[in-house]
């Protein structure tokens, strides 16, 4: 074989391995770590135990394996051999196993021990996926714990491995790459925002085959670009395409397809369009020249469909430096980027770890299999506690947890299909007739946005294109027709035999939170069971539908627009959901109606399949539903209770009445409100209400007592009348007859606050306002006085007011 860079690093790594058994081993792409490694520790004899290596897409674990075996001069499947989904090349002679990521994670659960196994190599790490954390994790709880001779080994390209190294507690050991220099071009300006990737791509690839040499690989983010580039090339490749060789790259190709795609051009020059899976342990030989769309797809959790979905990202700085260090393998390269240099600053330095981003279900299904919590295990990046949460509750819906948290019967088979939990769940209930479905709702819509929302309308084309396509103006996307096919028929392999179930039911079994109840509204909105709310397309042709399956949303956390979903019967409902479907007892205040509603509904979640009115509802649940109708309405405050208010307000300050406050009166209305709403349901009755007794009642005798001693609703005049105090003046005030007062030598107090005291004339208007009687009696009663006794001469109006004996009373008369 010839050498590679790895070689020079193999002396260390098989020492560490045999002296710790652990390592993280660093190595760019193109320095062979992938094919030499395995090779080079079945040959040290490290352990008698089969070496799995795990790859995490299925073409890299077939070329991988092939390429190893070809180095022995075998075929896969004597020494080295592969499992990936679905495809078993092993025999009783496999030392060697290159398996998908997935795959350790069922083989671990099936055996916590890893029996026969004696390294686990986890290969392209740094492309940090859900399953190689996991297994990872999993690998480590079992080598602590079942088998301290399980030698473990992460390999990465581009990982920063300081954290993953003290995660394994392992050495670190790097290998010096290969590379070739690489001419990186950009564009000059950026694309612009209508263009289509595709044709941007096409005219750069016959721009560098212009001005070029050797064969071509080009980046883009799925099959649907690939497909669309090639029949942009097809016609306009130099020498009529005899001279140019045109292949495809995507992991769903069938296998001979991918190995032309992977060999050398026999004659000529050839131009391979691939995914990102063409990045790392994919060697594709006689590459000199790299055109990178800069985009990728990724897994990531979408609310819509409430699954993990393919998006379509601009790519890391991280993946842009690999996609580049391919044109440099062999040769020096060229590498043309559909960005400007000034847009690779806002690039990513790293992908996410998938962990980040996906959806979490399937993570704490598989955790709760192994009978722990995520804390619990040695995972390099924790899940989010929301979005974790959201996992679990989904798999309570499904019946694979039970209300203890721990796992089920029914969860233990969710686990062991190869599906998205929603999917898993609706396979075991329905069986092999929901296998199309269930690969329908796994995939990409086949059919264009315009396409009414009718899930019935894709199970149609799946079920015969060519007729539908003669039926509806709709074009269905024969890829995607042809690539849910071939996963429907893998997942009918695993399902169990079962009656078919009605379209509607069955999409009700994966999504027990998505059965939409249509609102009274114009407008086709919709409740789901989950609680949250959802709108059709004005003008579907489900948009008068009383209850829908929404399969697919758009995400919007306010309202989400339903994409895909199927019209379902209460009737269907109930025969898909016997035991969650209840009658419940509903008293609620209803702000639209401004009032206590009271039902007897028949829900599934928050949709409502039957409704009735309540009508001996028990006063106490009318009650407690009006606190939330005081709540929307604000506290009725009658005169004699805002007194009442001010004058605790007044008297509480450094005291030990309750707080009287708006707010504190609002946080505690169950406790002093609710004994007195007997008969308030509604707006009209509440202003009704005087809720004076309730403030009153919430003052026991003694601190009644000293409510009155310290704020009194009245003053008490030298004449023995009592005059309110307007609590709602700062400070308090009292309004009275200035004669009344008489002979009073002191200004009246309120806790230690003088009353402002607006004096009257005999005839009941304002003369004088005061805050200090004594001073006022001195001094401008002078001036009042000479004033008032022109205007009142039968009234007394005495020289020395403070000497004066009050009196309501004119001066009597003389004697005629």
């Amino acid at each position: 074989m010839d050498r590679l860079p790895i070689d020079d690093a193999l002396p260390d790594l098989l020492a560490a391995l045999r002296e710790t058994g652990r390592a993280v081993l660093q190595a760019p792409p193109g320095a062979g770590k992938t094919t030499r490694v395995p090779l080079a520790m079945r040959e040290a004899g490290l352990t008698a135990g089969r070496i799995l290596m795990l790859e995490p897409r299925r073409l890299a674990a077939r070329a991988a394996a092939d390429r190893m075996a070809a180095s022995l001069g075998e075929k896969a499947g004597q020494t080295v051999g592969y499992r990936i989904r679905g495809e078993s090349v092993t025999s009783a002679d496999t030392r060697i196993e290159v398996v998908t990521e997935g795959i350790l994670t069922r083989m671990i659960q099936s055996d916590p021990e890893l029996a026969g196994i004696g390294a686990v190599i986890f290969d392209e790490f740094h492309e940090r996926s859900l399953n190689a954390d996991l297994g990872l994790a999993l690998c480590l709880e079992i080598a602590g714990a079942l088998r301290d001779d399980l030698i473990l080994l992460a390999m990465s390209a581009t990982l920063d491995a300081e954290p993953v190294a003290t995660l394994m507690q392992a050495p670190v050991i790097t290998s010096e790459g290969r590379a070739f220099p690489v001419d990186i071009r950009h564009r000059d300006a950026p694309l612009p925002r209508d263009a289509r990737i595709e044709s941007a791509t096409a005219e750069t690839v016959l721009a560098a085959l212009a001005e070029t040499e050797g064969g071509v690989l080009v980046f883009l983010p799925g099959e649907g670009e690939i497909r669309r580039t090639e029949a942009l090339l097809r016609d306009r490749l130099p020498g009529g395409g005899d001279a140019v060789h045109l292949h495809r790259l995507f992991g769903a190709m069938p296998l001979p397809a991918q190995r032309a795609a992977i060999r050398p051009a026999e004659t000529g020059r050839k131009v391979v369009l691939a995914t990102s899976i063409a990045e790392t342990s994919l060697t594709i030989e006689d590459v000199r020249v790299v055109v990178d769309a800069g985009r990728a797809r990724r897994a990531r959790f979408d609310p819509g469909s409430g699954m993990s979905r393919l998006v379509t990202e601009r790519v890391s700085r991280a993946e842009a430096a690999q996609r580049a260090g391919r044109a440099g393998r062999v040769a020096p390269g060229t590498c043309y980027r559909l960005w400007t240099r000034g847009e690779d600053g806002a690039l990513p330095a790293f992908a996410p770890p998938e962990i980040e981003t996906a959806d979490l279900a399937p993570l704490a299904l598989e955790l709760a299999l192994w009978g722990a919590g995520p804390e619990a295990v040695p995972l390099l990046t924790p899940p989010n506690p929301g979005a974790y949460a959201e996992g679990t509750a989904l798999l309570g819906d499904l019946g694979a947890l039970g209300a203890d948290g721990l796992i089920t019967d029914h969860g233990r088979r969710i686990a062991r299909l190869p599906a998205h939990p929603r999917l898993a769940n609706m396979l075991i209930r329905a069986g092999k007739p929901a296998a199309p479905l269930a690969a329908l709702l796994a995939d990409r819509d086949p059919l264009p946005r315009s396409a009414p929302v009718d899930l019935s309308l894709r199970m149609d084309a799946l079920a015969d294109s060519r007729a539908f396509a003669d039926r509806h103006p709709w074009q269905a996307d024969r890829g995607a027709i042809a690539r849910i096919r071939d996963e429907a028929r893998r997942l009918a392999r695993l399902a169990p035999d079962a009656a078919r179930l009605p379209l509607a039911e069955m999409a009700a079994l994966a999504y027990p939170d998505r059965v939409g109840q249509r609102r009274k509204s114009e407008a086709p909105r919709y409740v789901l069971s989950g609680g949250k709310g959802a709108i059709l397309p004005e003008g579907d042709p489900l948009s008068a539908e009383g209850f829908i399956v929404a399969t697919d949303l758009d995400g919007n956390p306010r309202e989400a627009r339903v994409r895909q979903a199927v019209r379902i019967s209460a009737a269907e409902l109930r025969e898909t959901f016997p035991d969650r479907i209840a009658w419940t007892t509903v008293c609620d205040w209803s702000r639209r109606d401004r009032r206590v509603v009271a039902r007897q509904q028949e829900r599934l979640g928050a949709a409502v399949l039957d409704d009735r009115i309540w009508k001996d509802a028990p006063p106490e649940a009318i009650a407690r539903a009006m606190l939330d109708g005081v709540r929307d309405l604000g506290l009725t405050v009658s005169d004699k209770a805002r007194l009442f208010l001010a004058r605790v307000r007044l008297a509480g300050t450094g005291t030990d009445l309750p707080d009287y406050s708006e707010e504190a009166l609002m946080a505690e209305l169950e406790d002093w409100l609710l004994p007195y709403l007997d008969g308030v349901r509604d707006a009209a009755a509440w202003r009704r209400f005087d809720i004076l007794p309730a403030l009153r009642a919430r003052l026991d005798w003694d601190s009644l007592q000293a409510l009155d001693r310290i704020a009194p609703a009245a003053f008490t005049t030298p004449l023995g009348r009592k005059i309110p105090i307007d609590y709602a003046s700062d400070p308090p005030e009292i309004t009275l007859r200035l004669q009344e007062l008489f002979g009073r030598t002191e200004h009246p107090t309120i806790g230690g606050t003088p009353l402002k005291i607006t004096l009257l004339s005999p005839a009941g208007r304002p003369i004088q306002t005061t805050a200090d009687l004594p001073g006022f009696w001195a001094g401008s009663y002078a001036d009042v006085r000479k004033d008032m006794r022109a205007r009142y001469p039968k009234h007394p109006w005495p020289e020395d007011p403070a000497q004066a004996d009050p009196t309501l009373r004119a001066k009597p008369r003389k004697p005629g």
